[in-house]
C-alpha cells in the first residue's frame, strides 16, 4: 500500500512535469521560468527543488514523458498480428500524426537538441526511439517483404531519415503539408527497398 504522503509527492511532481510541458511548449524553454511553472502548478519552489535539481532536470522530465507518449503510440500502430508491411506503413503514419503534435514539436524536436546537447539528445532519441525501427524493419526482412539487407546499418539510415522528416515538419510554416510531403518521401524511400518478389 502506497502512502498518501507518497501519493501526494507523486501528483505534485506530475503537476510540475505537465505544466512544464504546457509552458514550454507555448513559450520555449528560454522564456518559461521556474515562478511560472511553480504558479502554474500551484505548488511552492521548495516542492519543485524537492523533486528536481533545476529547470534542465525538470525540461529532461518533460521531455521524457513527452517521448514516453510518443513511443506509446508508435508501439501500439506497429504492434500485433497482420501483414509486416501494412503494419510498417500504419507506423510510418502515426509518426508522421506524432509530429503534427505541437508538444512533441517543440520539445523533443526544436528544444531537445539546444537544452540537453547534441549528444545526450541524439543518446535519449535512440533509447526511445531506435529500437520501434529496427524492430519493425527485423519483421519486414523475416517476412521476405525486404530482401537480406545489414539490417542494423539499415535501421540507422531509417531512423536518420525520421529524425530529419521530424525536423522539416517542426520547422516548416506549414505543418501539415510539409507532413504530407515528408510522409510521401518516406513512403517512396521504403518501396525503393522493398523486395519486388
Amino acid at each position: 500500500m502506497r502512502s498518501r504522503r507518497a501519493d501526494y509527492s507523486e501528483s505534485t511532481k506530475q503537476a510540475l512535469v505537465d505544466s512544464a510541458i504546457d509552458l514550454f511548449t507555448k513559450s520555449g524553454y528560454a522564456a518559461t521560468s521556474l515562478d511560472a511553472i511553480v504558479k502554474r502548478s500551484r505548488v511552492t519552489k521548495g516542492a519543485l527543488y524537492h523533486h528536481f535539481s533545476g529547470k534542465q532536470a525538470l525540461f529532461e522530465a518533460a521531455f521524457n514523458q513527452v517521448e514516453h507518449k510518443a513511443i506509446g503510440h508508435l508501439s501500439t500502430a506497429v504492434a500485433g498480428e497482420g501483414d509486416p508491411w501494412e503494419l510498417a506503413v500504419t507506423g510510418l503514419r502515426e509518426y508522421i500524426r506524432v509530429c503534427l503534435d505541437p508538444a512533441y514539436q517543440r520539445l523533443v524536436i526544436r528544444e531537445g537538441p539546444v537544452v540537453m546537447g547534441m549528444e545526450r539528445w541524439r543518446e535519449a532519441e535512440e533509447q526511445f526511439s531506435f529500437g520501434i525501427v529496427r524492430h519493425v524493419l527485423e519483421q519486414l526482412v523475416e517476412a521476405g517483404e525486404i530482401g537480406d539487407v545489414p539490417v542494423e546499418v539499415t535501421a540507422r539510415m531509417m531512423f536518420a531519415s525520421l529524425s530529419a522528416g521530424a525536423m522539416i515538419i517542426a520547422d516548416a510554416s506549414d505543418p501539415k503539408k510539409a507532413s504530407a510531403d515528408v510522409l510521401a518521401a518516406l513512403l517512396k524511400m521504403i518501396e525503393g527497398i522493398r523486395h519486388k518478389g
